[in-house]
């Protein structure tokens, strides 16, 4: 399990430069706001292409000079900031979309505490409980690796501590790398092996 990521990114007339090698079942990406974490995060998705530089994970390149992994078969399973649920589907059909295999419905719901949200919308949903259906849904893909990109932005403490929860279990569960991203340095420690981002 390994991120091996050296990109520069352009952002507008920024050109944003970050580069690290991880081992760790988790890393995280900390710094200030505007520092580019969240660009790193999407040129690793494969949602914007680096300038130049190289993303590997795992051992796979996913981007070089001479390869650029489309984004639908790099199996990354991201989770947003705002969650880009499905309004009109319950729970239990966000959880599935897209899902490799659904017989691990009822295992990944239980290990989020989501067993009892099922049959709701996500408009009844709180922001701690939206984030961890969003997290659900990802691990449900069969992702290769997961990237998290702020998710306990904007939470109070409480729903803080329960997606940090979520977060956690999905690091131990899901046995592929993870990244996440934050400006939280207790978090980032709390997480995985912290990379600090510096504003360029």
């Amino acid at each position: 399990m390994s991120f091996d990521v050296d990109v520069r990114v352009a952002r507008g007339e920024r050109a944003i430069a970050c580069a690290f090698r991880s081992e760790a079942r988790a890393t995280v990406l900390v710094g200030p706001s505007g520092a580019g974490k969240t660009s790193v995060l999407l040129a690793i998705a494969g949602l914007i292409r680096p300038i130049a530089g190289h993303v590997r994970v795992g051992g796979t390149t996913l981007f070089d000079d001479g390869v650029v992994v489309p984004v639908e078969r790099r199996r990354a399973g991201v989770v947003f900031q705002d969650t880009r649920l499905f309004p009109h589907l319950s729970v239990r059909a966000n959880l599935l979309y897209g899902a490799a295999d659904d017989a691990a419905l009822a295992e990944t719901a239980a290990m989020l505490d989501l067993t009892a949200l099922l049959d709701r919308r996500p408009g009844t949903l709180s922001g701690g409980e939206a984030r961890r259906v969003a997290i659900g849904r990802a691990l449900l893909m069969g992702p290769a690796f997961l990237l998290l990109d702020e998710p306990t932005v904007s939470l109070d403490a409480a729903r803080r501590e329960e997606v940090l929860r979520a977060v956690e279990r999905a690091r131990d569960a899901a046995g592929v790398p993870v990244l996440m991203v934050t400006h939280d340095e207790a978090e980032a420690a709390r997480i995985g092996e912290v990379v600090r981002v510096a504003v360029t």
